[in-house]
Formats: structure tokens, C-alpha cells, sequence
């Protein structure tokens, strides 16, 4: 069984292609967070100087705008129902919810 079949399988998806689609959506989401990065941190310190209570606050506030870029380019690779769900399993771990299903 390749990584792909196991990867379908761990996620119910239902082809190899979905896969490939998927992990491109994270490839692109996690590449969007990289550029966004250093703006954000021109804008918001002197000189692009990071101290620590920044870098807190910013890994803080990066979380829930990596969730919407994650649903943005889930959409628009066609997978945004497979996002929603991994988001609500995400956020259902974080919080200790049960799942009801």
C-alpha cells in the first residue's frame, strides 16, 4: 500500500487525485503564511526587529488566519467540504469537545 492509498484511507477520500489536491492545498496554504509573514512584521515592528511578547502574539493570531486561508484554498481547489470538516476536528480537539457523531 503506497502513502497516497494510506493517506485516502486516513481521510476517506475518494481517489489518489483528491490526495495530490489536498496537500497541494496545504502547500499552498502554508507558502501564503510565509509570504504574508514578513509584511506583517515590517508593519508592526522598528526595523523588522522581533522581541518576544511579538512573536507570542503573533503565533497566537497566525493560527485562526491559517484556518481561513486553509478554507479559502479549499475552495478554490474544490475541497472546501473536506477543510470544513478537518477544521471542526481540528478545533473539537483543541477545545476537548467530543464529537456527537
Amino acid at each position: 500500500m503506497s502513502w497516497i492509498d494510506k493517506l485516502q484511507n486516513r481521510w476517506n477520500l475518494k481517489n489518489g487525485w483528491q490526495v495530490i489536491i489536498v496537500l497541494v492545498v496545504f502547500a499552498c496554504t502554508g507558502f501564503t503564511v510565509l509570504f504574508l509573514k514578513r509584511p506583517v512584521v515590517n508593519f508592526f515592528t522598528a526595523d523588522g526587529d522581533q522581541n518576544i511578547w511579538f512573536t507570542i502574539i503573533y503565533y497566537i493570531l497566525i493560527l485562526p488566519i491559517y484556518n481561513v486561508i486553509l478554507l479559502f484554498y479549499g475552495f478554490i481547489f474544490g475541497q472546501f467540504n473536506f477543510f470544513w470538516q478537518f477544521e471542526k476536528r481540528m478545533w473539537n480537539r483543541m477545545t476537548g469537545k467530543k464529537n456527537d457523531a
